[in-house]
């Protein structure tokens, strides 16, 4: 999948002419690449338009115009995008009420290290898991955490042949499968192979 370049990316004042539309094209995207794992935890899949998305914001918030600066966004941000052999996500801890979310952070230590992705009758890959910065302290995890899983050539074959994938999270404290998951998302995802 083709990375971030600062010739893909719109001006400040092209950006805000199409921002709304862009947003829109965006959320329906972004369908078609979120698979829920029980109530309280989402994988996110990460791709250029989800990131390019994410770059145009933080150039907006932040008012960045200069060369440096936009290049430096792109660095932070190309790493999200898959590489062909692999799919990145956000995976996120979601419970609305604070104190429930804290408790539930406090048990969860180390449930970024129990999710996983299964191809067809392929064994189970858990992710590698916040290459960019320690996301949990004695206390708690995060609420948010950066995947990568990397697939073998036999899990990509088994992937675009139209085969099952199934995610899930077996962490002690949160236990979930998804036997297969949509199948939308999944064309989706397959795209991101080569």
């Amino acid at each position: 999948m083709a990375k971030l370049t600062r010739d893909k990316l719109d001006t400040l004042e092209t950006y805000s002419e199409n921002r709304n539309a862009f947003r829109q094209q965006v959320i329906e995207h972004k369908k078609n690449r979120r698979v829920a794992l029980g109530e309280h935890a989402s994988l996110y899949f990460e791709d250029e338009m989800t990131m390019r998305y994410q770059v145009q914001e933080m150039l907006r918030i932040e008012k960045i115009f200069e060369a440096d600066g936009i290049q430096e966004e792109i660095e932070v941000y190309n790493p999200l995008i898959p590489d062909g052999n692999n799919w990145k996500a956000t995976f996120m801890i979601e419970y609305s009420d604070e104190s429930e979310r804290r408790q539930a952070l406090a048990k969860l230590k180390g449930i970024d290290k129990h999710v996983w992705i299964k191809v067809a009758d392929c064994d189970p890959v858990y992710p590698i898991s916040n290459e960019d910065l320690e996301r949990e302290s004695e206390e708690k995890t995060a609420a948010v955490h950066f995947m990568r899983f990397e697939l073998s050539d036999e899990m990509i074959s088994k992937a675009k042949s139209g085969q099952p994938i199934a995610m899930g999270i077996d962490h002690p404290e949160y236990t979930v499968s998804v036997d297969a998951i949509a199948d939308n998302i999944r064309q989706s995802l397959v795209g991101d192979l080569h």
